[in-house]
């Protein structure tokens, strides 16, 4: 059995939403017949770096990377994964 949620969405979000799903649609891309297929992966790869798991501590608000050898660019987003909540 399916179960509906209320909806939550304040005001300003709930106007943003229909105004994006009122968009028009993109067109289909026109490739040529013989045009190699390949998977959504290989497109997604091209465009965004591989996210990567790094072991760390986070102490007074700042995070130490347990391993020296690992380097992240500066101004780098992390998700932090706890083990447990604090």
């Amino acid at each position: 059995m399916h179960k509906t949620a209320t909806d939550q969405r304040s005001p300003q979000r709930r106007k943003r939403d229909e105004h994006i799903a009122a968009q028009p649609h993109l067109p289909p891309l026109v490739l040529p017949p013989d045009a190699p297929a390949a998977p959504l992966e290989a497109y997604l790869d091209r465009n965004r770096p591989r996210p990567q798991a790094i072991a760390g501590v986070v102490e007074n608000g700042v995070i130490r990377l347990l391993d020296p050898a690992a380097k992240l660019p500066e101004r780098t987003r992390v998700i932090i994964v706890s083990a447990h909540a604090a």
